[in-house]
Formats: structure tokens, sequence, C-alpha cells
């Protein structure tokens, strides 16, 4: 379930880098804040503190509640570093897990 997540929410990141309508961006800030909520929890579950702190972090920076006004360019660059970062992370925790 957890590579799901990262997947999804990698390619709803990589999409913001298209004109999209504004609705599309509320929803990717409330998948972003699920989909890292849900993360940080299964992290916490685990013992992985860092990883808990990272995606409680990333949670309370996609939620759509109280906005962090960046501006398009920066949220950009901000979608594609952390949608390179999750994809990655997928295949640091297949390579850590294989024996």
């Amino acid at each position: 379930m957890t590579v799901l997540i990262k997947i999804t929410l990698a390619l709803l990141f990589f999409i913001c880098l298209a004109d999209m309508p504004y609705g599309y961006y509320q929803f990717v800030r409330f998948a972003g804040l699920i989909g890292f909520a849900v993360l940080a929890y299964q992290a916490n579950q685990k013992g992985r503190q860092t990883e808990m702190v990272i995606y409680g972090g990333l949670a309370l920076l996609f939620q759509p509640f109280f906005k962090i006004a960046l501006g398009r360019q920066i949220w950009n660059i901000v979608d594609v570093i952390i949608g390179i970062g999750l994809l990655i992370s997928i295949f640091i925790k297949r390579k850590e897990s294989q024996p």
C-alpha cells in the first residue's frame, strides 16, 4: 500500500507541472495531506521516526486549510523534488529489504 501511495502522489505532483484548473491543485493538496499522513502513520508504526517527521512535515506543507503561498515556480520545483524523492524512496526500501 505504501508503494501505491507514493506512486500516486508522485504522479499527481508531476501533473501539477501542466496548466491545470485550480480545483486540481486543491485536490492535490488534499490528497497530499491524506497520503503523507498515512505514510507518517505507517512510518511511526514501523519505528522509523525520521521518516515520520518528514512525512508529517510534508502533510503540513500540502494541507489545504492554511495555504502556504510559494508562487507557481517554487511550487513546481517543490512538486518535482518531492515526486522524485517519493519514487527514489520506493527503490531504496526495496533494496534494503532484499537479502
